[in-house]
């Protein structure tokens, strides 16, 4: 029988030997074969097999590049949010692998949100961040521009955003010198050194690193050195980054590093770049990359990264977790091969599962975890009320918008299964528009709406010419089945006798490399016209 510790060991059959098995805790004792996937209350999927195993991803859905702090016992995560509102969740965990919410660090995004980077100085924590300037933008001077937020915990309260006045990069990376200086490591890779209270920057932004190239003939999306993460082992500073581009072919994303004795360079690559790729269009997850590399509970050393499904692009870019192993010669290598394989938990047993859930009675606000506005200015929270009406039945009102899906910023929530089923109850006001959606951007969405007159069915981010002969009532039970990518949608009077619309969809295509935009098909909420939307008894159950 070929177990994953055996498939580890031979995997390890080579310059490192044993070593880099050694290097992972062993799962526990006298433990099951691991199943495909452990489910959580709603039977969604869970990283955590309860069996001293765990099995990628860690986090799914659309959670791309992160970004991840260890502070002691602790560690924090959080991850590109674009163009949600509020955004940044704040993740916690003691294993690495099961994660809970803690909050939102951004409550009023000033631009689309690109990868940040979390880090701790002198007991304060800090979040740098990049602003892409976006239609819905304030007085934004660059397409790009780095600001910092800070607190005093990871809870908050989070700071305003303070401008460093950093413009056309993205992919902040902070890291502390050798010398005690603090400095800013950015696309390109260009770097910036930071006050001392990392809250401006001293002097110009420079080129600090030219990146390692790979073979023209490999099949990448385009160079794109992005995604800069450093940190100290030992007396050197290792520098990781990304290039190839995240989205484009299957084969696109990979991790390389470098490392020097100063935190300033210069930077000498890792003789066998790239530390993570993605070789074939047969493997389980592609364009694998924007790495961090934290070590584990016990010692053990992991990058934190994201990668595409393979089939299930629409789900966005899903965050990934590997272990990784020290050499003699100062270099890491990966260990996790197969990431479709279970893996050893980082801390050799079961834990504490996180996650939250996507089910939502109304009768509390979840804005910034289980909710996010999309496309939003700041002071978009005010058009939602949350609470119990005359009957006791918790409702959530949203106040109307624009004149349809693609610019009323609808309410979204991120989920991470192949298979799912939402329901919710719509109650329009006259003059308004409401429904249920499933969203990628304001240019590609589907769902259905009604007014208290017709259904508008969406389809391809417009209306479809598909008339559905649904009731002309303004309070109607929608419901939307994405079973492996096919899209039934229903809709019913009472919630018991449910009628399934004429037209069905495929949704594959519903992903990055349509629209170029990164982001997932994912759950929404909209309101549309005058007046306000009514929602109650959400529910979210996936279905394996």
């Amino acid at each position: 029988m070929v177990t994953r510790r055996s498939a580890l060991e031979s995997l390890a059959a080579g310059p490192l030997g044993a070593a880099m098995v050694a290097a992972l805790p062993a799962a526990a004792a006298g433990a099951k074969p691991p199943v495909n996937h452990a489910t959580g209350p709603e039977g969604e999927r869970r990283a955590d097999l309860g069996n001293g195993w765990y099995r990628n991803p860690i986090m799914p859905g659309d959670y791309a590049d992160p970004s991840i702090l260890k502070d002691g016992d602790d560690y924090y995560m959080t991850h590109s949010s674009f163009d949600a509102a509020p955004g940044l969740i704040i993740w916690h965990s003691r294993d690495l692998v099961n994660w809970r919410p803690i909050g939102p660090a951004l409550e009023k995004p000033l631009g689309t949100v690109f990868a940040v980077d979390i880090a701790k100085h002198n007991g304060r924590y800090f979040i740098y961040i990049p602003f892409m300037k976006a239609p819905w933008s304030g007085d934004l001077p660059s397409f790009a521009n780095i600001f910092v937020i800070h607190a005093d915990s990871m809870a908050g309260p989070w700071s305003d955003p303070i401008d460093l006045k950093i413009g056309g990069l993205i992919d902040p990376g902070h890291v502390v010198g050798e010398d005690g200086k603090r400095y800013l490591y950015l696309s390109g890779v260009n770097r910036v050194a930071l006050a001392d209270d990392g809250l401006s920057t001293i002097g110009p932004v420079e080129p600090a690193y030219d990146g390692w190239h790979y073979p023209d003939e490999w099949i990448t999306e385009g160079y794109s050195l992005e995604g800069p993460k450093l940190f100290r082992r030992g007396e050197w500073f290792y520098l990781v980054s990304a290039v190839g581009g995240t989205g484009g072919p299957a084969t696109s994303h990979m991790v390389i590093i470098a490392r020097s004795k100063s935190a300033r360079g210069p930077w000498v690559n890792c003789p066998h770049n790239p530390i993570v790729r993605t070789r074939s269009d047969k493997e389980a997850w592609w364009s694998r990359g924007h790495a961090t590399m934290v070590e584990g509970p016990k010692g053990a050393w992991y990058m934190v990264y994201h990668g595409y499904e393979k089939d299930y692009r629409s789900l966005g870019r899903q965050t990934l977790l590997e272990p990784l192993a020290w050499g003699g010669d100062g270099w890491p290598r990966a260990l996790g091969g197969d990431l479709s394989l279970a893996m050893p938990m980082p801390t050799g047993r079961a834990g504490e599962p996180g996650g939250f859930t996507r089910s939502d009675d109304f009768t509390q606000p979840a804005f910034g975890t289980r909710w996010s506005f999309y496309g939003a200015a700041p002071g978009e929270l005010r058009r939602a009320k949350v609470g119990a009406n005359s009957s006791g039945q918790g409702v959530l009102t949203l106040e109307a918008k624009g004149t349809g899906p693609a610019d009323c910023s609808p309410l979204t929530q991120t989920v991470g299964d192949h298979a799912y089923e939402i329901s919710v109850i719509v109650d329009v006001e006259q003059g308004a528009q409401g429904g249920l959606l499933l969203f990628y951007d304001d240019r590609l969405f589907l769902g259905m709406g009604i007014d208290g007159q017709k259904m508008t069915s969406w389809r391809g981010g417009r209306a479809s010419y598909w008339q559905e002969p649904a009731p002309k009532v303004s309070k109607l039970h929608l419901k939307i089945v994405n079973d492996r990518q096919i899209v039934t949608f229903y809709y019913s009077v009472d919630g018991k006798n449910w009628t399934r619309h004429g037209v069905r969809s495929e949704v594959s295509g519903y992903q990055a490399n349509t629209v170029d935009d990164l982001a997932s098909l994912r759950p929404a909420l909209y309101a549309s016209g005058k007046g306000a939307v009514r929602f109650m008894d959400y529910r979210f159950r996936a279905m394996g």
